[in-house]
């Protein structure tokens, strides 16, 4: 716990901690929109950003925040078109996102390990700027995610059921997009472009395992998100490990902790159960 006293592993932990709040928050919408994998997505194209603001000398994050909400707004108009299915459009920003990144990324000086910071995340190298940022906007995706449950949810479940009783569907799918983009910018420098999808993803699918309604599954989920921040920094700090890996291996830990303990209670339950007795064979009936 020494290294805690550090102001760097103190901006790290809090950082981290945001990112383990917002993530699952967020995540939990794309999951009942069977969109898990959308993190990764534009976590590729957000990488394309970061080539083009170290070429282009400017702040790599900031160029990254409106290279994905571009990305993400795309994707979302061509999935509502139905002209292109949710898998095609995900591979388009998965190879074009990534092909983009690293050829903007060789035009540039930049040296491999500021590239690293972005894809793998590089906690430790926090300033206290980059944690305003990460505060600041962590907590608005955190509120929006809350304030909007009801309605985000309706859109999330049934979109024409929404769109039937009133709901502005198009410009809260756009808001998703715009969040999810928002998100995998802002934990590039915690947990890296190319692992913050599982920390959107991975303490949602540990909740779902214990949980029944969405509100419960959503305040599991953030709770675990906070579990898997938070220690992941602390196994980082001790056994001198990559934070953001560190995170999102915590994450998947409990993942299946909570399944083997599921399936140990079921088997529990099946042996505590009585066997059920017998039907009793009917009787014959003899004709006299």
């Amino acid at each position: 716990m020494e290294l805690f006293q550090y102001p760097y592993m103190q901006r790290a932990l809090i950082g981290a901690l945001v990112i383990g709040l917002a993530a699952p928050a967020l995540g939990i919408y794309l999951v009942q929109r069977r969109l898990a994998l959308i993190g990764d997505g534009v976590g590729h194209v957000a990488l394309t950003g970061v080539g083009a603001g170290l070429l282009l000398n400017r702040s790599p994050v900031l160029v990254a925040v409106v290279v994905a909400t571009v990305g993400a707004i795309t994707i979302e108009l061509v999935r509502a078109r139905g002209r292109t299915s949710g898998d095609l459009a995900l591979a388009l920003l998965f190879y074009g996102g990534i092909a983009g990144g690293v050829m903007l990324v060789g035009l540039s000086d930049s040296t491999s390990a500021n590239l690293n910071a972005y894809l793998f995340g590089s906690l430790t190298t926090i300033s206290p700027g980059d944690l305003t940022t990460i505060a600041v906007l962590g907590a608005a995706i955190l509120v929006t995610m809350l304030a909007l449950r009801p309605a985000l949810f309706a859109v999330c479940h049934d979109e024409e059921y929404a769109r039937v009783s009133g709901l502005p569907v198009r410009t809260l799918n756009m808001l998703l997009a715009v969040a999810t983009a928002v998100t995998v910018t802002i934990a590039m420098r915690a947990v890296g472009v190319l692992l913050i999808s599982a920390l959107m993803v991975v303490p949602v699918a540990t909740a779902q395992q214990v949980t029944r309604g969405f509100r419960s599954t959503m305040a599991a989920a953030t709770a675990l998100g906070l579990f898997a921040a938070g220690s992941g920094v602390w196994v980082a700090a001790n056994a001198d490990t990559a934070p953001g890996a560190s995170v999102v291996l915590m994450a998947i830990a409990s993942f299946g902790a909570v399944a083997l303990l599921g399936a140990a209670w079921r088997v529990l339950r099946r042996r505590r159960t009585p066997a059920a007795a017998p039907a009793p064979e009917p009787h014959e009936v003899v004709l006299r």
